[in-house]
């Protein structure tokens, strides 16, 4: 009788590791806890809702998609522990992430000597891209690319002649200052301070006390959902009569949420708004919404089209190959709801148009868009 339980047991193990084999893995390093993880968390609904639309349509290479998710907080330390796993234990050939430009930055050599595809679908830090790494894309735009997008309009067409900055305290909320104030600089604003923040910040008074005092047009805030909601409440507390532009996930359902009637008038540079026009756009807002109830965001649009940026490469490459699904990125050609997207001879992806919006009754109106071209 132990014989056939063991032989039992053995036939169970074979079958296990039969369905584990009809999978093709994809690794995905997302902030799950911290400062920013309700964006993380968005990122992950989309990436869920897109590897559930490949599966649904026959997967890849025969087999059905898998993610396999790891919290990296946004911090480089642990964002590096995370791929190391699914590297070595979980033995993924791609990996999505990781969020935070710091912490994508740090995992960058980790792919690189391993030689596996990172593709961010958020990090903005322009020189990200600049450093030579063949193993890493990034599906966003940079923090130089959203500035030209929108720093001349705000100065030339809505006439903000001075500016202060509050921003995050990382490289994503020091390169966008700096790649904004050096436009706004150069064609006659004035940019009259400058304060930085950490993302577990809760008390704002302070810094918006400098920008009530410096009594500037227009207030440029650098920030994710959850330091930015309880910012632009503050301010309205504070009776702050300058104009707030926000950069970051001010365009998404849990920003407007948490913000309540403080969103009301802010106005937003977006990658992506739900209420953007186009068939495509609507059919993922409908999926999304019978998903997860909500509308969604700039994060979970990432998410949505990264994975199937990556799907996609994979079924060119052929086969789970780390190297082959390299190469494929480099011929990405993807058409989502933001447009059609491919990669330049760094890893940038352009084709996408980004937006500038104005938040009224809960909903991002879009006021203006910019197309994101091929850099230079």
């Amino acid at each position: 009788m132990m014989k056939h339980l063991f032989l039992g047991l053995v036939g169970a193990s074979l079958v296990v590791s039969a369905a584990a084999a009809q999978t093709v893995k994809i690794g995905v390093v997302e902030p799950l806890t911290g400062g920013v993880a309700f964006d993380g968390n968005n990122v992950v609904k989309g990436a869920r809702l897109a590897a559930k639309e490949i599966n649904a349509a026959g997967g890849v290479l025969g087999s059905q998609v898998e993610l396999v998710i790891a919290d990296g907080a946004c911090k480089p330390a642990e964002s590096v522990s995370a791929a190391e796993k699914l590297i070595a234990a979980d033995k993924v050939p791609v990996i999505m992430g990781a969020f935070c430009s710091g912490a994508t930055q740090a995992v960058m050599p980790l792919a690189e000597k391993s030689q596996i595809p990172l593709v961010t679908g958020v990090s903005s830090l322009p020189r990200l891209t600049e450093v030579g790494n063949r193993w890493f894309f990034r599906n966003a735009e940079t923090d130089a690319m959203m500035a030209a997008a929108f720093a001349k309009s705000l100065h030339n067409d809505l006439k903000f002649n001075s500016v202060f900055f509050l921003a995050a305290n990382d490289d994503w909320g020091r390169g966008t200052v700096d790649s904004f104030k050096k436009i706004l600089e150069g064609i006659g604003a004035k940019v009259v301070g400058a304060e930085y923040f950490e993302y577990s910040h809760a008390d704002f008074y302070t810094p918006l006390t400098k920008v009530r005092a410096a009594k500037p047009d227009l207030v440029v805030v650098v920030a994710e959902t959850q330091a930015a909601s309880i910012l632009v409440k503050q301010a309205k507390e504070l009776g702050l009569n300058s104009k707030i532009f926000g950069v970051g996930a001010w365009a998404t359902p849990t920003f407007i949420n948490l913000a309540g009637p403080a969103a009301d008038g802010l106005l937003a540079g977006v990658a992506y708004a739900s209420t953007i026009a186009g068939d495509m756009n609507k059919v993922f807002v409908d999926k999304f919404k019978a998903e997860y109830n909500e509308a969604p965001g700039k994060y979970s649009m990432s998410g949505y089209n990264t994975i199937h940026i990556i799907a996609q490469a994979i079924k060119r490459a052929g086969v789970a190959d780390p190297t082959k699904i390299r190469d494929a990125l480099t011929a990405t050609d993807y058409t989502g709801p933001t447009g059609r997207l491919r990669f330049d001879d760094k890893g940038q992806v352009y084709g996408q148009d980004v937006f500038l919006v104005e938040l009224q009754g809960g909903s991002p109106l879009v006021k203006a868009s910019a197309k994101m071209e091929k850099p230079n």
